[in-house]
């Protein structure tokens, strides 16, 4: 049974600990940090959700070149959006990041508004994205909680209760706000933020934890305990599931291949992508009755998601032009500039060689 949701007070320098070890030991060369611009903040904290730091830095100098403000990125295409975010999964997030910069020039006149609660209005910002842009930018006292502040907190505190309850994370919130640094020193929320953040990624792993170099070890509920990663407890997983699709990878004589854009709604929506089907019979269905002789099955591949394994079944034919309205040839010099899934970009590549 996990533990009751009753924790031991965090020590009363908690603040202080976390701030000094940030200021002496933490990550400042990281391109998005040493800058109270919203717009670059922003941009790095919807790149990082549930993506490593290695893989954002070159996404992120790509998306300021081309929109070096947030007037430019509302100014942009959907698909030119997507390009720059191709590869970098999660294609919500780019979504919605390019309409809440169109919110930001329609609603606020191009200036991010200054409060978390304001900014919590817009498309994508969610209550830790907010909080993070307003507490690095504009100095508010408003905690975070994403996942390396959650694991962070959990362990010092002794924090049992179960993180899947919606209950149980409003009451780590309260608990997150309660070991903010006091009002009076508003110079210190920039760097208690970054602390956090930073013990989480670097020092307060999910596995093999490096706690004899983390400044609260003395205080350490989960050390204590001898298990610190028993912390955060959640005892709901979500299943994994399997779903199998068709790919239909048609080139015409000039090696330009056929892609659509995918619909609205659905997997890969808004993206370019080859005709997709459901089966194999499916596919075939959909060609012209002259060109079934020369559809070629070439080698199916697992692309793994969050909770999904895909299981892809491409389908090579030569010479023929599928329907489409959404559809056209595209040379493989535009692959760079339209939103391609991973998988589907794995696919036209290999194909390409």
């Amino acid at each position: 049974m996990p533990a009751a949701a009753v924790q031991p007070q965090a020590p009363a320098d908690f603040a202080e600990r976390v701030v000094a070890w940030q200021r002496s030991h933490g990550r400042s060369a990281l391109p998005w940090q040493n800058t109270r611009d919203p717009y670059r903040v922003w941009l790095s904290e919807v790149m990082l959700q549930q993506t490593q730091v290695s893989t954002v830095l070159g996404y992120f100098a790509r998306f300021l070149e081309r929109f070096p403000t947030v007037r430019a990125l509302a100014g942009g295409t959907e698909d030119e959006v997507f390009g720059l975010w191709s590869g970098l999964g999660y294609y919500s997030r780019a979504r919605n990041m390019h309409r809440c910069a169109q919110e930001v020039v329609a609603r606020f006149g191009g200036e991010f508004p200054r409060t978390a609660a304001e900014l919590e209005t817009l498309p994508g910002i969610g209550r830790s994205t907010s909080a993070a842009i307003a507490a690095f930018c504009f100095g508010e006292r408003v905690a975070i909680l994403d996942g390396n502040v959650k694991r962070v907190l959990t362990r010092v505190l002794g924090f049992g209760g179960d993180m899947s309850s919606s209950a149980q994370e409003r009451a780590l919130w309260d608990q997150a706000t309660q070991l903010l640094p006091p009002a009076e020193q508003k110079e210190a929320i920039a760097s208690y933020t970054q602390g956090v953040m930073d013990l989480g990624a670097t020092v307060c792993l999910p596995r093999k934890p490096s706690c004899m170099i983390c400044p609260l070890d003395k205080t350490c509920v989960g050390l204590r305990e001898g298990q610190p990663e028993r912390y955060p407890v959640k005892t709901r997983k979500l299943k994994r599931s399997a779903q199998s699709l068709w790919a239909l990878l048609a080139r015409d004589a000039q090696g330009r291949v056929w892609l659509e854009k995918r619909p609205a709604k659905g997997i890969w929506a808004g993206l370019y992508c080859p005709p997709v089907f459901e089966s194999r019979e499916e596919l075939l269905a959909a060609l012209p009755p002259a060109a079934l002789a020369g559809a070629q099955d070439l080698p199916p591949f697992v692309h793994v998601l969050t909770h999904k394994d895909l299981h892809l079944h491409p389908v090579m034919l030569q010479g023929s032009q599928p329907q489409g309205d959404a559809a056209r040839w595209v040379d493989a010099k535009e692959w760079d500039r339209l939103g391609l899934p991973a998988p589907m970009r794995k696919l036209l590549e290999g194909s390409a060689d």
